[in-house]
């Protein structure tokens, strides 16, 4: 038989796991990375909150995106912000998300509700944008849904390079995103 303090403590515990993460509302996620020559526009679905936290994308380290991109291009991996803007830059490389605003657990795509799309036609308009694809399975289910209506423009899915997606090792993701060199 378990004492009644126990049976507490047990009871305390199995709430803290069913409980469900607080849900945030965030009306301005990040801005989009460009310039007047990007070509290739990258789309996540919603900045992590680490990435929301430091201002620029793709912030946490577990996230394999800054490898991904050096594979491809055969460039030493960008160890700061500063360096991974560059590697955009010599690229011609947009960044932006499929959402501006939802309510969203902590970084989990799978909790993301009331997402509202960004506009992407002013950044297309701006910049000779020819090929956009969409960072993960997320981003493609709101792409397809929100933002395919508007602008008409097919996009490229690759799988995802959040540590979430442990199914793909570092070399298939490689692998698939080698499609983004024209």
């Amino acid at each position: 038989m378990t004492s009644t303090a126990e049976s507490q403590r047990k009871s305390r515990s199995a709430n803290r796991r069913t409980r469900p993460l607080a849900r945030e509302v965030v009306v301005e996620a990040l801005p989009p990375f460009w310039q007047n020559d990007s070509r290739l526009l990258i789309l996540g679905s919603f900045p992590s909150s680490r990435s929301r936290q430091a201002g620029f994308y793709y912030a946490n380290p577990r996230n394999r995106f800054w490898q991904v991109l050096a594979a491809i291009f055969a460039v030493p991996l960008p160890q700061d912000e500063a360096a991974q803007r560059e590697l955009l830059r010599r690229q011609r490389i947009a960044l932006w998300d499929v959402v501006a605003s939802c309510e969203i657990s902590g970084s989990s795509d799978s909790s993301i509700q009331a997402a509202r799309a960004n506009d992407l036609r002013p950044l297309l308009a701006a910049a000779p944008i020819s090929r956009i694809c969409l960072n993960g399975g997320t981003a493609a289910r709101l792409y397809r849904q929100q933002v395919y209506p508007v602008l008409q423009r097919e996009a490229l899915c690759l799988p995802s390079t959040s540590a979430a997606n442990a199914a793909w090792s570092l070399e298939r993701l490689v692998a698939a995103w080698r499609g983004i060199v024209e």
